[in-house]
């Protein structure tokens, strides 16, 4: 690519500077920067999500966010994971 030398006046992610060195188009939909390998929330778990929150919100001196995890039946959530979800319900 005769003009590779301008894109590296821009910031890139590494899925940008895979794309580059691999070809343009090697990068599946979907990959790269941007995604992640995380599983969505089922509306089942979204809203065992809501009444865990609504259970633990009231209860002072707790962390919410700690005590949902401790009672999620879904395995594998990480606690950024279950507040960023919060946020977005």
């Amino acid at each position: 690519n005769k003009k590779a030398f301008v894109e590296l006046l821009f910031w890139k992610s590494p899925a940008a500077i895979r794309e580059m060195t691999e070809g343009y188009g090697s990068l599946r939909e979907g990959e790269g920067a941007g995604r992640s390998w995380v599983t969505p929330w089922t509306p089942q778990e979204e809203q065992e999500l809501r009444e865990l929150y609504w259970k633990y919100k009231e209860v002072e001196g707790e962390d919410v966010v700690a005590a949902i995890l401790a009672h999620l039946p879904a395995p594998g959530r990480t606690r950024r994971q279950v507040v960023k979800q919060l946020v977005r319900l």
